[in-house]
C-alpha cells in the first residue's frame, strides 16, 4: 500500500500545488497539462546554489514515469505494471491501472507515460509497456480514454503502436512526449539485439514520430513511424518551451552515455557483429568512421557512463538563473546531472545534483514550476520528489 508522507503538506507556499491537486481532486485553473512550467510566481533574482527534494509519494515500487491531468489530477507509472491516478489527491489511495498482459521483467514493464495537450476534450493518456497480448511480447505504445476530468475510469483502450522489439526486458526504451509540433515523439531501445538500430523496418532503436492514432507523422520520410535511427537506448526526451529545442538522453554501452539533438538522420549505433548473430556493445556510440554522415552526439560523457534515464528542460521564474537548462536523471551514478544549453544546443556541463545515494528515474516539471522526480527504489522504496530551488540572492 502506498504510503503518503503527509507532514510536508503545510511546507507549501506556492497558490496551487500540483501534487494532489487544489482542493480536492480539482486543480487550479491555470494549471498545465504534462509538466508545462509555470510562468509567474516569486522568484527570478538570484542565482540556483542548490537543490531542495523533498519526497511527497512513497511507497512505490520502481517508479518510471510521472505527468499531470489539466485539473491537477497526478498519473505516475510503476515498473512492475501500475497507472496510479491519485483522483483525489496524494493523501488518498490512487484509481490504480493494471493490464492483465503487462509482461514485467528486466528493464521491461510499464514505462513512460504522458498526458494529450488536448485531455480535457479526448481524455486520452498514453502509456508504454511491455505486452504479451499478441502471443509473442513485444513493446507498445497504449492509448487509454480516461473520464474527464479526473481520470477516475477507463473509458477505452487502444494499442496503437505495436511490435516494438523485446528479447529479455533489457533496452526497453520507450518515453512518450509531445513535441512542440503536436505530434509524440516517443525514444526507443534496441532490445539489445544488433540488427535493430540500422534496420529501417524495425522499431528499435529509434525515435518514433507519429499521430495520436500512431500514423507516421508528416515529414519522416517514405512514411516511416521513425523519425531517426542508430539509437542504443533513449530513455530521455524533452523539448524546450522558450524555443521548442528538443533534446534526447541517451544510455551508453562502457562509455558515452549521449545527449543528442532531436533531428532527423543515422546517430551511428550499430552493434551487429561483423560476422554471425550477437550483440558488439565493444563499437562506439556513433561510428562515423562506418557512417561518416552521422550525427554526433552535442554531449558524450567519456568513460565512466552515468546510466542516463529521463530529462526535462527546467523553466521558468522561480529558477532564476537555470531557466532553461537540462535536467538528466541517472542510475548507475545516482544523481541528478544539470546541463546548460544554449538556443543552438551546445551543452555546458553544470554538475551533480541531489547525490543521496539513489538511482533517480525521471524528472519533469510540474504545473506549480517546480521540478518532480522518481527514484528507481523497489521493493516499494521508490519515491517522487518535490524539489525547489535553493537560491542565493544576487549581490547589491
Amino acid at each position: 500500500m502506498h504510503r503518503i508522507i503527509r507532514s510536508i503538506l503545510g511546507l507549501i507556499t506556492i497558490s496551487c500545488l500540483v501534487i494532489g491537486g487544489c482542493g480536492g481532486s480539482g486543480g487550479c485553473s491555470d494549471c498545465g497539462t504534462g509538466g508545462g512550467a509555470a510562468t509567474g510566481g516569486t522568484g527570478g533574482g538570484g542565482t540556483v546554489s542548490g537543490l531542495d527534494p523533498i519526497p511527497v509519494i512513497s511507497g512505490l515500487t520502481n517508479p518510471w514515469d510521472i505527468a499531470w491531468l489539466p485539473n491537477g489530477t497526478v498519473l505516475v507509472t510503476e515498473r512492475p505494471g501500475r497507472l496510479n491516478v491519485y483522483v483525489d489527491g496524494i493523501d488518498e489511495e490512487p484509481f490504480v491501472i493494471e493490464p492483465n498482459d503487462l509482461v514485467a521483467n528486466g528493464e521491461g514493464g510499464m514505462l513512460g507515460l504522458e498526458v494529450d495537450p488536448s485531455f480535457e476534450s479526448n481524455g486520452y493518456v498514453y502509456v508504454c509497456l511491455c505486452s504479451n497480448a499478441g502471443g509473442e511480447t513485444d513493446v507498445r505504445l497504449v492509448r487509454y480514454t480516461l473520464s474527464t476530468p479526473n481520470g477516475d475510469s477507463v473509458l477505452d483502450r487502444s494499442d496503437i503502436v505495436m511490435g516494438m522489439p523485446y528479447s529479455t526486458g533489457r533496452h526497453s526504451g520507450c518515453r512518450p512526449r509531445f513535441g512542440p509540433d503536436g505530434y509524440l515523439w516517443v525514444g526507443t531501445g534496441d532490445a539489445a539485439i544488433g540488427t535493430n538500430p540500422q534496420d529501417g523496418d524495425s522499431l528499435g532503436g529509434k525515435v518514433l514520430r507519429i499521430d495520436r492514432d500512431g500514423n507516421a507523422a508528416p515529414g519522416n520520410g517514405d512514411g516511416r513511424l521513425w523519425f531517426s535511427k542508430g539509437h542504443r537506448n533513449i530513455q530521455g526526451m524533452a523539448f524546450r518551451g522558450a524555443d521548442d529545442l528538443g533534446m534526447s538522453a541517451e544510455h551508453g554501452p562502457s562509455i558515452d552515455d549521449e545527449i543528442n539533438l532531436l533531428v532527423a538522420g543515422n546517430f551511428g549505433w550499430d552493434p551487429k557483429p561483423d560476422s554471425g548473430p550477437g550483440y558488439d556493445e565493444s563499437v562506439p556510440m556513433t561510428d562515423t568512421s562506418k557512417f561518416p554522415d552521422a550525427v554526433e552526439a552535442v554531449w558524450s560523457t567519456g568513460s565512466a557512463t552515468l546510466a542516463y534515464s529521463g530529462a526535462a528542460f527546467i523553466e521558468g521564474s522561480l529558477w532564476a538563473d537555470w531557466d532553461g537548462v537540462l535536467a538528466v536523471a541517472t542510475l548507475k551514478a545516482k544523481h541528478l546531472h544539470i546541463y546548460f544549453v544554449d538556443a543552438q544546443g551546445n551543452v555546458t556541463d553544470g554538475g551533480r545534483y541531489i547525490e543521496n545515494d539513489v538511482r533517480l528515474r525521471s524528472p519533469r516539471m510540474g504545473p506549480d514550476g517546480l521540478l518532480y522526480v522518481t527514484t528507481d527504489g523497489g521493493d516499494t522504496s521508490g519515491e517522487v520528489l518535490r524539489v525547489s530551488p535553493v537560491l542565493t540572492p544576487d549581490a547589491n
